[in-house]
This record gives structure tokens, C-alpha cells and sequence, in this order.
């Protein structure tokens, strides 16, 4: 036979237990909603962190380094350094005999903002021929593709990590008197073999093919692609270079003397 009086406590304990268990579930909710609460401070710093990063990701708000502009015929043509995208371990990974791929892309910008209104690009791979002891470079840009041989480090540097007289855009394309800029994008060991393709595509259209139209997002969302993701490339570096002002055309040349009427 059951005691009544184990049977009330029973009950009395099981109350007690569910008591505890609201006020737990409480505490937790009202920790969640608190912006002192643990987990409220993780979702408002993520939160934070995101705005952050979007920030820092615009082109405009990029760090800036200088670059030059120039003029050949009706070509607006880029020059910029980025050897710092190949650092110490960069090195290493050049001189291990495995294939090293350095992508670079230029997007022109409207200073006061807006959508890209022009690309140029170049990619180059690198292996190391350990037999030769040379580095054989296969260059992607502009005109085509092309072959070439360096000898030392220096030497990949100078065909992969700078853009000399790169083209830019149609001089006809930007306006007198408006201000740009181009946010460039170097990754080492970057992509697919698809968005690889894609480059060699874009670079090799006909010479001042480089304006980007509205079938022309084939590399995504122009402001994203400078939100850092670290995990997608093994070196990644962006940059702005200052604003300027189209490049002047050279002046037309004086009409040629005129003979004197015969007599």
C-alpha cells in the first residue's frame, strides 16, 4: 500500500522541478534578447563584423597606390606595381617545381560611384623547370597569349607581378573633365579552371573589347569580389589607385606648309 504522505512529496518535488525549468528557459531567452547577454553580444558583434567587412569591401574605400595612365592612340593603357602579392612563402612555392597562377584584374570605376565601366585582366603561370633550374611563364593578356623564360625570381616579377602599359579602355568610353579610378585585384593560385577560362576569354577579345556591359557580369558582383575571402585564393590583394582624369589626346599635327601659287 502507498504512503500518502510519499505521494505529496513526490508531487511537491516534481513542481519544484518545473519551476526550475520555466525560470532556466527564461533566462536563456531574455539572455538571447539582452544586448549583454552572451549570445546577443555574438549576434550584434557578427553583425558588426559583416558591416565592417562590407565597408572595407567597396572599391572606393580600398587602400591606395599609386598607378599611371597613358595614351597610345585610342587606347587609355594602365601601369601598376603589385610584387608584394608574392611574399616569402610565395617564393617557396614558386621554386617547387608545381604550377603557381598570378591573376590580376582592373576595374575602372566613376569616382562618384556606380557600376565598372571597364576591365582589363592578365594571369600568368609559373613552373619552375627543376631540371633547367628556369622559371617557364606562360602570359595571358591583352593580344593573346605568349611564352617566356626567366631565370630567377626578379624575373617572374617583373612579367607577372606588374601591369605595364596594360589596356585599359577606349578613350572614347571616359569623359573629359569626369574623374575615375581603378580597383585592381591580384590573387596568386586564385579560382576554378572555369573562371580561369573565363579570363583568358575576356583578355583575348579584340583590342579595346574591354568595356563591361550588362552581359558581362561573368565575374560576379563587382563590389563583392573586394570583400575579403581569404579561403579562395593562397594570397589575395586589393587595391585602389588614385583618381585622375582621362588622359589628354596628343595635339593634332600643324597642317603642312603650303607651296606658293605659281606663277
Amino acid at each position: 500500500m502507498t504512503c500518502p504522505g510519499a505521494g505529496r512529496g513526490a508531487a511537491r518535488w516534481l513542481w519544484i522541478a518545473l519551476l526550475a525549468a520555466l525560470s532556466l528557459g527564461a533566462g536563456r531567452a531574455a539572455a538571447q534578447e539582452r544586448p549583454g547577454g552572451a549570445e546577443g553580444r555574438q549576434g550584434v558583434k557578427e553583425i558588426a563584423d559583416a558591416d565592417a567587412q562590407q565597408a572595407l569591401g567597396t572599391p572606393a574605400a580600398l587602400p591606395t597606390r599609386v598607378a599611371s595612365l597613358s595614351l597610345d592612340k585610342t587606347i587609355v593603357q594602365l601601369t601598376v606595381g603589385f610584387r608584394d602579392v608574392v611574399d616569402g612563402e610565395i617564393s617557396k612555392k614558386l621554386l617547387s617545381g608545381l604550377p603557381t597562377v598570378i591573376t590580376m584584374r582592373g576595374y575602372l570605376f566613376h569616382e562618384s560611384g556606380g557600376n565598372p565601366v571597364a576591365l582589363a585582366a592578365k594571369s600568368c603561370r609559373i613552373v619552375y623547370d627543376l631540371w633547367d633550374e628556369v622559371f617557364r611563364i606562360q602570359l595571358i593578356q591583352a593580344g593573346g597569349q605568349s611564352s617566356t623564360v626567366a631565370v630567377n625570381v626578379e624575373g617572374v616579377l617583373r612579367n607577372c607581378a606588374e601591369a605595364r602599359r596594360l589596356p585599359l579602355v577606349e578613350r572614347s568610353l571616359v569623359r573629359d573633365g569626369n574623374r575615375y579610378f581603378v580597383a585592381v585585384l591580384v590573387e596568386v593560385n586564385p579560382m576554378s579552371a572555369e573562371m580561369l577560362d573565363r579570363i583568358k576569354r575576356w583578355v583575348t577579345r579584340p583590342p579595346g573589347s574591354t568595356a563591361i556591359g550588362p552581359g558581362d557580369s561573368l565575374f560576379g558582383s563587382f563590389v563583392g569580389l573586394f570583400v575579403t575571402r581569404i579561403g579562395n585564393a593562397d594570397r589575395r590583394l586589393a587595391f585602389r589607385t588614385q583618381a585622375f582624369l582621362p588622359p589628354a589626346p596628343p595635339p593634332s599635327p600643324p597642317p603642312p606648309p603650303q607651296s606658293p601659287p605659281s606663277r
